[in-house]
């Protein structure tokens, strides 16, 4: 789509999450390991209101979350649970404010997008926001009034930055296949419309006025051309879940200028091969796509595969710089 922002050559980013419960060390590891494009770091092993979904329910404007043994239920005021998730995210940026001192360039910010949310949060009865249209639109529009505020407040401590917005949607081919159990699990709620699913995520995408966002599913199968028709600058995915299926949509999202950021490095402990033998299947790909190699570092940036919240510290360290290195060998040999 012509009218997508833009989004620079970047050569590495982490995806999101790392181990541990130390904001500033955190921010330490994310804004020195990727010079050119840190991120806002989190923190998951903090318990709720860190996790992924409740640290998004954290942002929702007029809307509020509580923690149920079922998981993340919809509620009518801000409770414990909301206010221990703002905590933590305003600690977050305490310590990404203090490592950014000066810095101009990319910056990433992560939350989960509008239909992940929908597959994971409970309505009063104890079923997904997914089982209801109009408890889908409302979450939705919550989620981007919210978005809209956090990039606002990350604007104003880091003002040299140039903001990615990336949602996080894990759950997004599971929607679109009606694959998502019911509160009982002997049921999967209804597959929604692909137009409403690629509307919905254009209207949240679109919050980010002018500015690039990227879409995380580190899923099978990966609506490649779905997410480019709802205005997303970038696609983050698990490189080793890729097939020759997925050839002729990437092929068609790398000439329409839709950034890959290629998770490559595995997200839990693993021996890491040389940086090279990282990318190789990236340049495979890009051979059996015909691509110019020169197309290369513009069109892709080295990711893990996933969050690193299961990783052990040294290892999440590890891998970031193993994401650097690839990156680097990348850019310098092409071919």
């Amino acid at each position: 789509m012509n009218d997508t922002p833009h989004l620079p050559p970047a050569l590495a980013t982490g995806v999101g999450s790392l181990p541990g419960t130390d904001a500033r060390e955190a921010a330490k590891a994310a804004t020195g390991s990727f010079e050119d494009f840190p991120h806002l770091p989190e923190l998951p092993a903090r318990g709720p209101g860190a996790d992924m979904i409740g640290r998004t329910a954290g942002l929702l404007v007029e809307l509020y979350a509580r923690v149920e043994p079922s998981g993340w239920r919809i509620g009518d005021r801000p409770g414990r649970d909301t206010r221990r998730a703002r905590s933590w995210l305003g600690e977050d940026l305490d310590a990404l404010e203090e490592f950014t001192q000066g810095y101009e360039g990319l910056l990433k910010v992560q939350a989960v997008g509008p239909w992940t949310l929908a597959a994971a949060l409970e309505l009063k009865n104890g079923e997904a926001a997914l089982s209801d249209p109009g408890a889908c639109r409302d979450l939705a529009a919550s989620l981007a009034e919210g978005l809209r505020q956090h990039l606002e407040e990350v604007r104003r401590r880091v003002p040299g930055a140039r903001l990615v917005l990336q949602l996080d949607e894990p759950s997004l081919t599971a929607v679109l296949r009606g694959q998502v159990r019911t509160a009982s699990g002997y049921r999967t709620h209804r597959v929604v419309d692909r137009q409403t699913v690629e509307a919905t995520l254009r209207d949240v995408v679109g919050v980010h006025d002018g500015g690039p966002v990227v879409v995380h599913c580190c899923a099978p199968d990966v609506p490649f051309a779905l997410l480019r028709r709802a205005g997303v600058a970038g696609i983050s995915f698990d490189f080793s879940l890729l097939t020759e299926r997925d050839d002729e949509v990437i092929g068609e999202a790398v000439e329409g200028g839709t950034r890959l950021f290629a998770g490559v490095v595995p997200g839990t402990d693993a021996p890491l091969s040389d940086p090279a033998g990282s990318v190789m299947g990236v340049r495979t790909l890009w051979r059996r796509l015909g691509l110019r190699p020169g197309l290369l570092p513009e069109a892709v940036t080295v990711t893990p595969a996933c969050g690193l919240a299961g990783a052990s510290p040294g290892y999440a360290r590890s891998a970031y710089a193993h994401c650097v290195r690839a990156a680097r060998s990348l850019a310098d040999n092409p071919e």
